[in-house]
């Protein structure tokens, strides 16, 4: 009888527990447990010393019990109960703290820990929460734009995997929006996942925008609640693109110039202030009503003078909107007369004139061989000096590229040859110099009449105004005969000149024929006197005749002789 008592009495104690005829236990405890974790329960009990066994216990939604886990004390076994969503998830411990792995969901409920001796049933309940971080939000389904004074969706805030349910906010500029009849209009609505009992939330937003709102980011964020309380996450930047209408144009002149000369190509550019920018204007010609349909651009090519004037453009749609810009096309025109090549014989008059006509004062310089002039020049009457190539230039300095010129060649006829000679003080040498004026400049060639032999050791100044000279310095054996030639494409001229030998030499040959002469002139004395003493003895008158004849040879190769002495010199 003792071991059916014994059962009955265990029966008895099953049957109160099942019951749940117990005795009040300790308040609820809490436990809040992330979405995947391990949640951990204590018993929260005191173990008596005559425990028979501990069990784990939740309950249902209805109130009713159900057993998850059993535990003696006296044998150390441990006994799941076959509840499928625990399976293989539970772990009880030797002090009866319960592990349940891979949280979810639907393990938020209230949990009992119960201790059985044979006398009494002891409890201690928990209060399991389990949390789900939701995702970062994301503004999805943008508006491709905004129109202004529109109602219009700008997007969905999206936020998925939360429990609880979390609360969406929108943001403009970092300001959160409210809503507001007309202008702002939110829309939010949740979604549970049937399976794992998480939470997507979504949030819509119509929104009327203005341009005030260019640049303006638009932001979301969801604030959930956690194991350690509530935060918030917050999405990335939507930056939308702004329509608004047209409200005014301009008309621009590409490329910019500080000036518009004759020749250029130029664009003309309108622009209006919207977004989108208008694709289509009508532009106005000077002196034409009608506007010419094109895009945003229209060009004009190799513009002439007759291109100055007021330019417009205009929306097609709306003509009164209209904007305009004056250009001028500058312009600059040279006349040289005359120019080109001019032959002219010295002495002659040529006048010269430079006319200028510019859309504005223009600037004018005159060149003579690369060289500036200080005024136009003037001819009344021509010099060899006048000769050369002259150029006319002008230019607008506000205008770069703006420039004309036109050249005039003038040639001098027939070159002009002079020839000096200057003996160096020694008398050792001469210098024998030939100055020549002409244009186109003259070559210059010195040879030795008679010989022909060339003269290459020459020195020569530089060519200035058509004139310049060749010199040469010789030391003469011998008289000699030199010859200056200037020649240019135009003519030929030759010029000679004597020269003597040294002055030394021939002062020591004149000194010698001086003593010889001397000489001479005392023997032919004597021998006349005598002659004449024993004529004019034997007969007087014969012999004064013959002595007179005699006489005058003699004075007659005399003066032969001053006259060769001359020429030598």
């Amino acid at each position: 009888m003792a071991p059916a008592a014994s059962a009955c009495r265990r029966l008895l104690r099953w049957l109160l527990v099942s019951a749940a005829v117990l005795r009040p236990g300790l308040g609820s405890y809490t436990v809040n447990s992330a979405y995947g974790d391990t949640i951990i329960m204590p018993c929260r009990l005191d173990v008596p010393q005559n425990l028979m066994f501990g069990k784990w216990k939740y309950e249902n939604p209805d109130g009713s019990p159900l057993f998850i886990a059993f535990r003696s004390s006296t044998k150390k076994s441990v006994y799941y109960d076959d509840v499928p969503e625990y399976k293989d998830r539970l772990s009880l411990s030797e002090n009866y703290t319960l592990s349940i792995s891979n949280a979810k969901i639907s393990d938020q409920k209230r949990f009992v820990c119960m201790l059985v001796t044979e006398d009494n049933v002891f409890e201690a309940p928990t209060i399991v929460n389990v949390f789900k971080q939701p995702s970062k939000p994301e503004i999805v389904s943008k508006a491709p734009f905004l129109e202004t004074e529109q109602l219009k969706k700008l997007g969905d805030c999206i936020s998925k995997d939360s429990y609880p349910v979390g609360n969406i906010t929108w943001y403009r500029n970092g300001k959160p929006l409210q809503a507001l009849e007309g202008v702002v209009v939110i829309n939010f609505k949740k979604e549970m996942d049937p399976v794992t009992q998480l939470y997507t939330m979504t949030s819509s937003l119509d929104y009327k925008t203005t341009k005030a709102d260019i640049q303006m980011p638009f932001t979301c964020s969801v604030t959930y609640y956690g194991t350690s309380g509530q935060k918030t996450l917050h999405s990335e930047q939507a930056v939308f693109d702004i329509y608004y209408p047209t409200e005014q144009v301009t008309i621009q002149v590409l490329p910019p110039k500080n000036a518009i000369k004759e020749g250029d190509n130029i664009t003309l550019k309108c622009l209006g202030n919207g977004n989108p920018p208008p694709e289509e204007f009508l532009f106005y010609l000077p002196g034409q009503p009608e506007g010419i349909r094109s895009s945003n651009t229209y060009t004009l090519t190799d513009v002439r003078r007759n291109a100055t004037g007021e330019y417009k453009c205009s929306l097609v749609d709306k003509k009164s909107m209209i904007a305009s810009t004056a250009i001028t096309v500058h312009y600059l025109d040279l006349s040289l007369k005359p120019s080109g090549e001019v032959t002219k014989q010295i002495g002659d008059a040529l006048p010269v004139s430079c006319t200028i006509s510019a859309s504005r004062n223009a600037t004018v310089v005159w060149m003579k061989d690369n060289i500036r002039l200080r005024s136009s020049p003037s001819f009344s009457s021509l010099h060899y000096q006048d000769a050369g190539n002259y150029v006319c230039e002008t230019a607008l300095q506000e205008v770069e590229g703006l420039k004309k010129r036109d050249s005039l060649t003038l040639i001098v006829e027939k070159p002009q040859i002079k020839m000096t000679k200057k003996t160096d003080p020694s008398g050792l040498s001469k210098t024998i110099i030939c100055h020549v004026e002409g244009f186109p400049k003259p070559a210059i060639q010195w040879t030795i009449t008679g010989s022909g032999s060339v003269i290459n050791q020459t020195e020569e100044s530089p060519y200035i105004n058509g004139r310049y000279y060749s010199k040469i310095i010789i030391s003469p054996e011998e008289n000699v005969t030199l010859t200056c030639t200037a020649e240019n494409q135009l003519e030929r001229t030759v010029n000679s000149l004597n020269v003597s030998a040294n002055e030394n030499r021939e002062k020591v040959n004149d000194q010698a024929k001086l003593i010889v002469g001397i000489v001479v002139g005392l023997l032919l004395a004597a021998l006349v006197a005598g002659i004449v003493y024993w004529l004019y003895m034997k007969k007087s008158k014969t012999a004064s005749k013959h002595v007179n004849k005699d006489l005058g040879n003699i004075e007659e190769n005399k003066k032969l002789e001053e006259n060769n002495h001359k020429t030598e010199a």
